[in-house]
C-alpha cells in the first residue's frame, strides 16, 4: 500500500513492525514477516542512514527503533498508523499486534 511512498514494500513492512513494536532486530523482524534477511538488513541500514531510525546494542544484537528526533517524526507516525488502519484486520493481527505480556512458562504455541 505505501511501498510507492517509501519505495519498495519491504521498508513499509519494516517501519510497521517498529511502530507497532516499538523495537526489533533484524531476525526477529525476518522470522515475524517471513523475508529474507539480507533484504531487512538493507532496509534497516538505509533507514538509520536517513535518520529514519537509530539503532543501539543491547547484549550483542543491534536493536533499532524508530528516530523521536528526525523532523518528520510525527508525520512518519500518522501515515504508519493511518497504513495499519486500512490493512485487513487478519494481516494487522498476525503481524503487527504485539504481546504484551510474557507467555506463561509451559503453555503450547
Amino acid at each position: 500500500m505505501l511501498e510507492f511512498l517509501f519505495g519498495n514494500k519491504t521498508k513499509e513492512k519494516v517501519l510497521l513492525y517498529l511502530y507497532t513494536h516499538g523495537e526489533g532486530y533484524a531476525q526477529e523482524i525476518r522470522q515475524e514477516l517471513g523475508l529474507p534477511l539480507r533484504s531487512v538488513q538493507l532496509q534497516l541500514k538505509r533507514l538509520e542512514e536517513g535518520g529514519i531510525l537509530f539503532c543501539r546494542e543491547r547484549d550483542r544484537t543491534i536493536v533499532y527503533q524508530l528516530n523521536p528526533r528526525f523532523p518528520f517524526y510525527k508525520e512518519i507516525a500518522l501515515i504508519l498508523e493511518k497504513a495499519l488502519k486500512a490493512l485487513p484486520p487478519e494481516v494487522r493481527n498476525r503481524f503487527y499486534n504485539p504481546r504484551l505480556r510474557p507467555r506463561r512458562r509451559g503453555k503450547p504455541l
